[in-house]
């Protein structure tokens, strides 16, 4: 506590850059750095000042890595804003050209998928209207056996009074008729 205590009262006292990491005997890491600074940055200026290397090639092409990365994604968020029309007034006329390529490729893209979905809604829709007209007419020749089921019964019922012995009652059975497939709407 106290190491900590001197470097926090020399970063004050003497306007310096102090950094201080320790490690306790159980593994417990403590560290203070001035707030004008970071870590890094100190570690930075001691490798350039004592000509010692702090990093290994791993890390300094991990480091450039990480820089390119950012530098990419950089570039892609600006162009990401210019596809959204943002940022426009900066470029050059010849590069609004591949911008409006991009678009119109993407614009053609949604249209070509609505197309598709457009028509299997209305693939959908005449498969349905078939579907409907079939069972129309099933359910139409139902009715009409019905209605001819009742008339027979009645029918029957009036003969029975008058002759007596009674008569089996006669079993109707609907053949539906399929739907002239090769007919198009």
């Amino acid at each position: 506590g106290g190491i900590m205590k001197k470097a926090k009262e020399i970063t004050v006292l003497c306007d310096a850059q102090v950094s201080l990491v320790i490690f306790s005997s159980s593994g417990k890491m403590s560290e203070y750095c001035s707030p004008s600074t970071t870590l890094v940055k100190i570690l930075d200026r001691y490798q350039k000042s004592s000509g010692k290397k702090l990093w290994d090639a791993k890390h300094e092409n991990l480091s450039n890595e990480v820089e390119r990365i950012k530098k990419e994604n950089d570039n892609m968020q600006i162009k990401l804003r210019h596809l959204k029309g943002e940022d426009l007034t900066s470029l050059h006329p010849k590069d609004l050209i591949p911008i409006e390529e991009a678009l119109q490729n993407g614009l053609a893209g949604v249209r070509a998928k609505q197309m598709d979905y457009l028509k299997m809604l209305k693939k959908n829709e005449r498969v349905l209207e078939e579907e409907n007209k079939r069972l129309s007419y099933i359910l139409h020749q139902q009715q009409l056996a019905m209605e001819g089921n009742v008339r027979e019964l009645e029918h029957g019922y009036h003969q029975r009074e008058r002759e007596g012995p009674p008569q089996m009652p006669f079993a109707f059975r609907v053949q539906p008729i399929q739907p002239n497939l090769h007919q198009n709407k």
